[in-house]
């Protein structure tokens, strides 16, 4: 029986989990699992599926449902929490896939605000309360306007952390840090993420923040930071954090095409079996492969 999460155990590293694919753009169940036992031994405190990481616009329900019922029972009995991104458009779908996910097992949601077709900031404020109200599991909400062109105040977003305890906040606008930090001056009990790829991580914690949300590719690298961070050796996470810099600017100048170079190196890993990412995405040149290899012997994760 796994424990019962609340909003202060949701820190740390919690990476998104990349979604594996064969070579002929099916999901490869092996290599999923083998990746989420990677997970396990990371030193991550928990994973989340269905973030952008995941593909998640280029799956369909039933790959959902049935993915869902993977990471459940294969990430049973772990110390990690177990999350999910409800991205549905609609308010109504987006209730019923929240409560579907807490009766499956999940320890916690994660929340993509609706933004197709530009809704109004009332109705997207209504769609975050409903799902927050049918679920009384962590819900992770999502702050991410360079990909969904919803921009969202602070002043609000205290609004729900005021109203709804069970509520964590994934702030990824960029750059992150004041608006983080005028977020938790209205809203100090709040639990805030850093997303993007960690770019910002050691700032967001400066700010009061509790954890990070990267890819799933070098894991232990946001760990490591991480530990340094909770032992109080602030240089040594500075300096590994500096070391890991270069590569996730490079590689956030797009999503598709860090999705792309985080499958790359987790194939490299013999992590998972094929890089395949489903189509439109993106190609990796000779120099993007260079510094994928690079990555691996400055950290040793070869």
């Amino acid at each position: 029986m796994n424990k019962q999460f609340t909003a202060s155990d949701i820190v740390g590293v919690n990476p998104i989990v990349a979604m594996p694919f064969t070579q002929n753009g099916e999901i490869d169940e092996c290599s999923f699992i083998r990746l989420l036992e990677h997970l396990v031994t990371s030193g991550a405190n928990g994973a989340t599926l269905f973030g952008v990481a995941s593909e998640f616009p280029k799956l369909d329900d039933r790959e959902r449902d049935r993915m869902a019922q993977l990471m459940v029972s294969t990430l049973a009995g772990s110390p990690l929490y177990r999350a999910f991104s409800v991205t549905d458009h609609s308010t109504e779908i987006a209730i019923k896939r929240a409560k579907r996910y807490q009766v499956l097992g999940a320890d916690a949601l994660m929340l993509l605000p609706p933004f197709f077709l530009s809704p109004s900031p009332r109705a997207v404020q209504e769609h975050i309360f409903a799902v927050l109200e049918a679920v009384d599991i962590p819900v992770i909400v999502q702050y991410a306007p360079g990909e969904t062109g919803l921009s969202i105040t602070p002043e609000q977003l205290a609004i729900v952390a005021e109203r709804y305890p069970h509520a964590v906040f994934k702030i990824e606008c960029n750059p992150p840090v004041e608006y983080t930090r005028e977020f938790l001056r209205h809203a100090p009990q709040a639990c805030v993420l850093n997303g993007y790829a960690g770019l910002y991580m050691l700032q967001i914690l400066e700010a009061g923040g509790k954890g990070v949300m990267p890819g799933c590719s070098f894991t232990e690298v946001y760990v490591q930071i991480y530990r340094h961070w909770q032992a109080g050796e602030i240089q040594q996470a500075w300096a590994l954090h500096q070391q890991l810099l270069p590569f996730i600017q490079r590689w956030m100048g797009h999503c598709e095409y860090i999705i792309q170079a985080e499958k790359t190196l987790l194939m490299q890993r013999g992590i998972i079996a094929s890089d395949y990412c489903r189509r439109p995405g993106w190609t990796l040149d000779t120099a993007d492969r260079q510094a994928i290899t690079q990555l691996l012997h400055d950290f040793n994760l070869v």
